[in-house]
């Protein structure tokens, strides 16, 4: 969908508007008030050559293109002074209110960058490249947020969004990443009901991936393994027996992923990045004397819930 760019105040040059490639995201709300939320973490690069175009990533109150959309937190590098920085602002009613300036930006036109923004309750955090480099407080209710719009010279090559916070209980330091393999206790085994959640990214040359659930003896009672050299997905059963996934193979290096596991009487049902994959057969009895969550393979881990 395409939608002009914010210009603030006319400072820029309303022509350049159809010169400037754009793209949105829509979906639910990216706001929760009760943890930290990386709501964004993007990977591209700064490819502009041209001093007098911008970028811009916004987070919006809809998509709509008439009247223009009211953005609650709109973070804009500016590459072209001699002394290059961010701007962030907030356009409501169809107004800017006071910028807000950061000085010392480590982007470089042409150069590769990864962004990530951390939403908390009253303010979000942006980290570029592992780094803090700023805070902006809200003066949007976020819980109006529905859209991510990125726009100007840039090559988007990922976007990925976590709804679970991925900090350590009382942490405030951003997210680096769990070590592989991972483990996760199940103290309890699996009822009716519970959901298993992986979130991460996969590397840039990976081989394979493996959730596998463990029982008291260590023993692997069923395994998910992607294998990236013939792109297959399968259910694997602690015999070895492969059964094959029948869907297109949605694992991509350097693209975010979503692994949920629904547990139900008698079977774990499969959803990977919101597509649902079918089940797998597995004894309720079997199923509560599962005790371990683990993850192996070429990924970088961010968020395992279960």
């Amino acid at each position: 969908m395409l939608q002009p760019p914010c210009q603030e105040g006319g400072k820029q040059d309303q022509e350049l508007l159809s010169q400037l490639s754009s793209s949105t995201v829509t979906g639910g709300s990216v706001c929760d008030n009760h943890f930290w939320w990386p709501a964004c973490r993007q990977d591209g690069r700064a490819a502009g050559s041209s001093p007098q175009r911008c970028t811009q990533v916004d987070f919006q109150c809809s998509c709509s293109l008439d009247p223009r959309p009211d953005i609650a937190v709109h973070f804009n590098p500016r590459f072209h002074t001699t002394r290059p920085h961010v701007i962030c602002n907030t356009l409501h009613g169809g107004y800017w209110q006071m910028e807000t300036r950061w000085p010392g930006l480590a982007l470089q036109r042409g150069a590769s960058f990864l962004l990530l923004f951390l939403f908390g309750n009253e303010e979000v955090k942006v980290s570029v490249n592992g780094q803090h480099f700023l805070h902006y407080r809200y003066r949007l209710p976020l819980s109006r947020v529905d859209t991510l719009g990125i726009f100007g010279d840039i090559s988007v090559q990922a976007v990925g969004f976590l709804n679970i916070s991925p900090f350590a209980e009382g942490s405030r330091e951003y997210p680096t990443g769990h070590e592989l393999p991972c483990s996760r206790t199940l103290p309890q085994g699996l009822w009716p009901g519970q959901v298993i959640i992986v979130r991460g990214l996969v590397l840039q040359e990976p081989k394979t991936f493996t959730l596998s659930l463990r029982d008291e003896a260590a023993h692997t009672q069923v395994m998910l393994r992607a294998c990236f050299m013939d792109r297959t997905l399968a259910w694997v059963s602690p015999w070895g027996r492969k059964t094959l996934i029948s869907a297109p193979f949605l694992f991509h290096p350097q693209r975010f992923f979503e692994v949920l596991l629904l547990c139900q009487e008698g079977e774990l049902k499969l959803a990977l990045n919101g597509q649902g994959l079918g089940a797998t057969s597995l004894s309720q009895q079997s199923l509560e004397r599962l005790r371990e969550l683990q993850v192996r393979g070429n990924i970088q881990l961010y968020c395992i819930h279960c």
